[in-house]
C-alpha cells in the first residue's frame, strides 16, 4: 500500500529496476512553493518593464491601452499554452488579469497625463464619503492639489469652492441640490462646478442656475469598492464650457476610465432601466425570498452556479445602504413608468403560468429573445466565464 504522503508519479507503478523513488508530498509542495516564488519574481520584473513602457508612452503622447498589442499577446500566450499542454482558457484569463494590472500601473504612473499638464486645485465637497475618497485618490494620483470638505472638517464648502479651479459635489442625492445652491455662487467664473450623482437632469439644472462657471454633470457607473478603475465607466454630461468638459474627460481617461457622453435627459431615461428597473427587480426577488418561508441555507446545497450568481447579486444589493438606493429609484422622473411596466409583465407571466399555457409562454419567450438579439451570444460567453470563476472559488 502506498503511504498517504507518497504519491506515485503518473505512469510510474513504483516497481521495477531503475525507477526513481517517488517524492514525498512535502518535497513536492516545497518545489511548488519555490516555483511560485520564482513566478512572483518574474511578475515583479515584468512590472518594472511596464514602468519603462509607461514612461515612453507619456513622453510620446501614446494612449495606455493598445488593443491590437493586447490581442497579439493573448493570441501568442494561447498558442504557447496549447504547445505546453496547458489549459488555454485559464492561461488566457491569467494574462487578461496581467494586462489589466499593467494598464492600472501605467495609469498610476500618469502615462496619459501630458508632460506639460498644469496641476489644478480641486475641492471635493463630501470628500470623506466613499465616492469622495475614491475621486480624491484619483485626482491625487494625477498630481492635482486637493481641498477636502466634509461635515467633520474646519474648511467650509464655500471657502473651498472660492479657492478651487474644480469644485466637485459628492454628497447624498437628497442633499445635492441644497449643496449646489450653497457653493455655486462661490465657484470662480473661470472654474467648473460638477457633481457625481446618479440622476442628472435636476442637479445639472441646479448647477446652471447657481453659478456662472462651467458646469459638467457626471455619474460614475461603479461603486467605491471596485478593485481597479481600469475599464470602469463614467457618464459625462456637458452643460456649460467645453474646455473644462474636455479637461475632465481627459483626466478621467488618463486613470483608465471609459467615458460615455450624453445629455442629462437621456441619462435619466437610460438609468430608469439600468438602475431603477434592475434595483427594483432585485428588491422584489429579495422580498419574495424573505417571505416564502424557505430558509436560504436550505437552498444553498441545491444551487446551480447560475442561481448562486443571482443570489450573490441580490445579497450584494441588500448589503448596501438603503439611503443610497431609495433616492436613486424615487427621484428618477421615469420610475412610475418603469415600475408599472414591471407590474404588468409580472401579472401577464403569472397568468400564463397559472393557465399552463405553453404556447403563450413560448410567445413571450420568443419576444424577449428577439429583443436581446445577438446580445444573447455574448451573454452566453460572458456568463459562462463568470460561472466558471464562481465554480473555481467554491
Amino acid at each position: 500500500m502506498t503511504a498517504p504522503d507518497q504519491p506515485r508519479e503518473s505512469g510510474d507503478p513504483g516497481q521495477g529496476h531503475g525507477s526513481a523513488p517517488p517524492r514525498s508530498l512535502a518535497v513536492v509542495r516545497a518545489m511548488i512553493d519555490a516555483l511560485d516564488r520564482d513566478l512572483l519574481q518574474i511578475l515583479a520584473r515584468r512590472m518594472a518593464l511596464v514602468a519603462e513602457v509607461a514612461a515612453w508612452k507619456r513622453q510620446h503622447g501614446i494612449r495606455i491601452r493598445d488593443p491590437e498589442r493586447e490581442l497579439d499577446v493573448l493570441r501568442d500566450r494561447h498558442e504557447r499554452a496549447v504547445e505546453l499542454g496547458l489549459p488555454p482558457g485559464e492561461i488566457e484569463s491569467i494574462f487578461r488579469v496581467l494586462l489589466r494590472s499593467s494598464r492600472d500601473h501605467q495609469a498610476a504612473l500618469r502615462a496619459e497625463v501630458p508632460s506639460g499638464d498644469v496641476p489644478r486645485t480641486i475641492a471635493i465637497i463630501g470628500g470623506h464619503g466613499k465616492i469622495g475618497r475614491l475621486f480624491a485618490r484619483l485626482f491625487g494620483d494625477l498630481g492635482h492639489r486637493l481641498l477636502i470638505v466634509d461635515t467633520d472638517t474646519v474648511l467650509r464648502a464655500e471657502e473651498a469652492a472660492a479657492a478651487a479651479d474644480v469644485t466637485m459635489v459628492s454628497v447624498p442625492i437628497d442633499r445635492t441640490d441644497e449643496v449646489i445652491r450653497s457653493v455655486g455662487p462661490h465657484v470662480p467664473s473661470d472654474g467648473v462646478l460638477m457633481d457625481v450623482t446618479s440622476i442628472k437632469h435636476a442637479p445639472v439644472q441646479a448647477m446652471l442656475a447657481s453659478t456662472t462657471a462651467s458646469v459638467v454633470g457626471t455619474h460614475p457607473m461603479f461603486g467605491p469598492s471596485v478593485h481597479t478603475l481600469q475599464g470602469q465607466r463614467v457618464v459625462l454630461c456637458r452643460a456649460r464650457g467645453d474646455a473644462w468638459a474636455d479637461w475632465l474627460a481627459q483626466a478621467l481617461a488618463a486613470r483608465g476610465l471609459v467615458i460615455t457622453e450624453t445629455t442629462p435627459e437621456h441619462h435619466d431615461r437610460v438609468m430608469s432601466v439600468v438602475q431603477v428597473l434592475t434595483h427594483f427587480q432585485t428588491q422584489v426577488q429579495g422580498l419574495t425570498l424573505a417571505r416564502l418561508g424557505l430558509p436560504l441555507s436550505e437552498t444553498l446545497p441545491f444551487t446551480s452556479p447560475a442561481y448562486l450568481l443571482e443570489l450573490y447579486v441580490a445579497a450584494r444589493h441588500f448589503a448596501q445602504d438603503p439611503g443610497l438606493y431609495g433616492p436613486i429609484e424615487m427621484r428618477n422622473p421615469r420610475t412610475a413608468e418603469v415600475t408599472a411596466a414591471y407590474g404588468r409583465a409580472v401579472s401577464e407571466l403569472a397568468t400564463v403560468l397559472a393557465n399552463g399555457d405553453q404556447s403563450a409562454f413560448t410567445r413571450l419567450f420568443d419576444e424577449v429573445r428577439e429583443f436581446f438579439g445577438d446580445f444573447t451570444a455574448e451573454a452566453l460567453v460572458q456568463s459562462s466565464f463568470l460561472i466558471d470563476r464562481i465554480v473555481e472559488r467554491s
